[in-house]
């Protein structure tokens, strides 16, 4: 729950419609956002998303962290408001919590340093995606049959218009909707419910089949240094080989 689509525009985070529970922080400042662009911070601000509040000695134990470490990195996530304190307790028994339950990266950005430090983020939250997909391929195996039969592991192509795709993601987050509440309120989730990282992705291919989308159209020889590769070649549901 790192990165959110929904409407940047909405100056509360919550366009009309959406459950109160979909808070969104807006990061726009690049000091933020290269702030977050850190693998305990990210881990930080979404488990405090989901099991916050929680003090930084604690935090520090589901984390495998020093509590030391620990106060530092809320203290950084705090200059950009991603998290604050909850009220009580001293030093570093003090309750920390999420200031929203999503964080929403600018899709263009107005200057070039905003641009190199939402690339920066979006880059560090793609490999957390990677790690978190191959660490749920090397155990699938060995996991209850019936969460093997339902984890989805797949792709699909679509030739769709901007304002297509953007309708398609409201639709997405439509579907999502329903469960959020259950992130903030344990007693609403039901017996074996297990968090799961559901991944949003959506953008054009800028290599097809191999071949360079614009510079290559089917049945043109493939730019100089680059190798076409003929769409029937490909596997035919889309997926990788």
């Amino acid at each position: 729950m790192t990165d959110d689509p929904t409407d940047a525009e909405d100056p509360a985070g919550k366009p009309e419609g959406r459950p109160a529970n979909r808070s969104v922080t807006r990061l726009r400042d690049p000091r933020g956002l290269r702030a977050l662009a850190h693998p305990i911070r990210l881990s930080l601000v979404g488990l405090l998303r989901v099991e916050g509040p929680l003090t930084a000695t604690r935090a520090a134990e589901l984390l495998g962290e020093s509590s030391a470490s620990m106060s530092f990195h809320l203290r950084q996530l705090a200059k950009y408001g991603l998290v604050e304190e909850a009220g009580g307790g001293k030093g570093r028994e003090r309750p920390w919590r999420a200031t929203a339950m999503f964080t929403n990266l600018p899709d263009v950005a107005e200057n070039p340093d905003l641009a190199v430090a939402a690339e920066l983020l979006s880059s560090v939250i793609a490999e957390r995606y990677f790690e978190d997909v191959m660490r749920w391929l090397e155990v699938r195996q060995s996991e209850p049959e019936e969460w093997q039969r339902v984890a989805q592991f797949g792709d699909t192509y679509l030739y769709i218009t901007p304002d297509e795709l953007a309708t398609l993601d409201e639709q997405t987050q439509q579907m999502m909707d329903q469960y959020i509440d259950r992130q903030t309120h344990p007693e609403l989730r039901p017996a074996g419910a297990r968090l799961v990282s559901y991944l949003h992705l959506a953008f054009p291919l800028l290599r097809p089949f191999g071949r360079l989308a614009e510079a290559c159209p089917p049945g043109e020889t493939a730019a100089a240094g680059e190798t076409a590769t003929p769409p029937e070649e490909a596997p035919p549901d889309g997926s990788a080989r």
